[in-house]
């Protein structure tokens, strides 16, 4: 079981800022740590994490936490609450 405590810090850690600034509702660009460089930093920071490939498609659609989130359960990845 992957926790929300372990998949916000892995995003923190990848985009370099606080634990506390991560949440479902984070967007992509909302803040300027989140841009396309670091947004790739997170998806390779995630497979690395959790052993998975994400598809392009995916990628392009991980425009908040809260997608992320959703897109990692196409790869049977749960992270629960």
């Amino acid at each position: 079981m992957h926790t929300t405590d372990e998949f916000y810090e892995i995003i923190a850690s990848a985009i370099a800022v606080k634990k506390e600034l991560v949440d479902e509702n984070l967007t992509y660009q909302e803040i300027p740590e989140w841009d396309s460089m670091s947004h790739l930093l997170i998806v390779e920071a995630l497979e690395q994490f959790y052993r998975v490939k994400f598809d392009f498609n995916d990628i392009l659609e991980m425009g908040t936490v809260g997608k992320i989130r959703e897109k990692m359960k196409k790869y049977d990845v749960i992270v629960e609450n």
